[in-house]
């Protein structure tokens, strides 16, 4: 269960974490934060028309004023809403009819001309053209009027798919390119126009580039010029080059708030081909927005053509993550309630564990304090058997001079009593002298081993004392009587019927020699007697 998890999460981990960010993705994500800005973008351009409008607004405004307005806000509104730049135009015809300015009637005219054309209105459009005799327009508004001929053929050829007006409408662009000044932004972006279509690539390329790095981003050909470059790599199967210049051309037009745009939709159709169905369909539904609002026909059929298609995949893939959401969900659930299991399980293991490390810790405080008492046996059998060994050479020692001073003693009754010393003998038998010797002589020994084992006996007996009670022995003494008490205690001789007897002592003597201490002990009095089996080298070396 534990690896079946980390390889869960190890597989969560890659597949959400650890994919490089590409030069695509960075421009895919300004491309989304200026999707996601629309609405600023639009905001500003309503402000600068309702300024416009507002000036309109103003009494006393000449016709040559009121010309000037209408035209600005029919540029505003040409690429944004065609209804809106229609009305301004007709009111501009209308003016120029009121002044009797031909030249501004024809060009008003041909303005008009084009945003039928986009708005879808071809029979009228063509009208227009035709009402306007070419031969007698002015150069400026020659090249003006065959590239809205162009266009109109270019639109009309995308309304039905048929190439007769493609062909047209480049019919149309020569006529423009023969009147433009070759060294003018008109005449080469044209010509870059007609080469992207219908001639050599790698000349196409360095023309746009090089016109790219000369058009400011503000100039509004910009993001045409961007679009071309697209265009053109789309004909050589380029897909990488092919998204990065649909995107900088749709950034730049969703940024001037140009609805009559063609790189929205041409860029969805790349992800569509590449199978990114949620960036198609995201950008396919901005472009078909984008036609509708300005009302561009010709861009709304050319979308509706594939935005079905794009939305069905769309649909269909939603359908499928909801699916394997779903999947997801359970599985989830199920890791979710094993890892619960899991946990509840170890919980359990470490509460098992924490009372069997508190039960061993019990035990082994229990087994050092049993190693603890065994070490004090070992110590005092050691001691012991130190004493032991002491005390029975010695004693073999003594018992040896005794027999010695027994022979000597009962050969000195025979040499008396061979003699007839009657009365030395008797007085021999009488005499305590001997014996008062002899026991003289056997504490003199036992004061000799005692401290022989326990050299400091007196220095830590007297430490138990208060100061002014310290036991000191008399000159040419080991020990004195309360000493020789308290060192038969120490050796395990506690009861007093043993010692008075030892020390020839009667029995009360010898409980006040032992009351008479406890009082001057500097410890409790209970525990002094304690404390003095304790006294040794032995014991102190613990």
């Amino acid at each position: 269960m534990k690896q079946t998890l980390i390889l869960m999460f190890l597989l969560w981990i890659n597949s959400n974490i650890f994919f490089p960010i590409h030069a695509e993705d960075s421009l895919y994500v300004q491309l989304n934060q200026a999707l996601a800005n629309k609405e600023r973008y639009l905001s500003i351009k309503e402000q600068r028309i309702q300024q416009l409008k507002q000036i309109q607004g103003l009494k006393n405004l000449s016709l040559e004023q009121t010309y000037d307005l209408n035209e600005s806000l029919h540029n505003e509104y040409k690429k944004y809403k065609a209804d809106s730049s229609v009305h301004y135009i007709k009111e501009n015809i209308r003016i120029a009819e009121l002044m009797h300015q031909t030249d501004r009637i024809t060009e008003s005219k041909i303005y008009l001309a084009n945003a039928y054309s986009t708005k879808g209105m071809y029979i009228e459009s063509k009208d227009i053209l035709d009402s306007i005799d070419q031969s007698k327009l002015p150069l400026k508004l020659q090249a003006f009027y065959y590239t809205v001929y162009c266009s109109f053929y270019s639109h009309y050829g995308q309304s039905n798919g048929d190439d007769l007006y493609f062909k047209k409408s480049e019919e149309y662009r020569d006529s423009v390119l023969a009147i433009l000044e070759p060294e003018s932004q008109e005449y080469r972006i044209e010509l870059a126009i007609r080469f992207v279509y219908n001639g050599n690539i790698e000349k196409t390329e360095r023309q746009l580039l090089t016109l790219l790095s000369q058009t400011s981003e503000s100039d509004s050909n910009h993001a045409l010029i961007y679009y071309l470059l697209g265009e053109l790599y789309k004909r050589i199967n380029k897909e990488d080059l092919q998204i990065k210049y649909y995107t900088l051309s749709a950034i730049m037009d969703i940024r001037n708030c140009i609805k009559d745009n063609a790189s929205q939709q041409s860029l969805a159709l790349v992800y569509f081909k590449r199978g990114d169905i949620s960036k198609a369909y995201t950008l396919m539904k901005s472009a078909m927005e984008d036609a509708l609002f300005c009302n561009v026909r010709y861009r709304a059929m050319e979308g509706m053509s594939y935005y079905p298609i794009i939305n069905a995949s769309y649909q269909e893939k939603e359908e499928r993550q909801k699916e394997e959401l779903q999947f997801y969900l359970i599985l989830i659930s199920i890791l979710s309630t094993a890892l619960i299991i899991g946990i509840l399980y170890i919980y359990i293991q470490v509460k098992r564990l924490a009372r069997v490390k508190r039960e061993l810790k019990r035990t082994n405080k229990d087994l050092n304090r049993l190693n603890s008492d065994l070490q004090d046996a070992n110590k005092n059998l050691m001691e012991a058997n130190l004493i032991k060994e002491e005390y029975i050479a010695h004693f073999f020692d003594l018992c040896s001079n005794y027999i010695d001073k027994m022979e000597n003693y009962r050969k000195a009754l025979i040499k008396k009593a061979s003699n007839n010393q009657v009365e030395e003998l008797y007085a021999m038998l009488r005499s305590t002298a001997s014996i008062d010797n002899e026991v003289d002589e056997l504490y003199k020994n036992f004061d000799i081993i005692f401290l022989s084992l326990y050299p400091s006996f007196i220095e830590e007996f007297n430490s138990l004392l208060l100061p002014e009670e310290h036991i000191i022995p008399k000159q040419g003494e080991l020990l004195n009587t309360e000493l020789r008490i308290f060192a038969l205690i120490r050796l395990g001789i506690k009861d007093s019927v043993k010692i008075a007897s030892f020390l020839r002592y009667s029995l009360r003597t010898v409980y006040n020699y032992r009351t008479k201490v406890r009082n001057k002990s500097a410890v409790p009095r209970d525990e002094f007697e304690s404390h003095v089996e304790k006294i040794g080298t032995l014991r102190k070396n613990q």
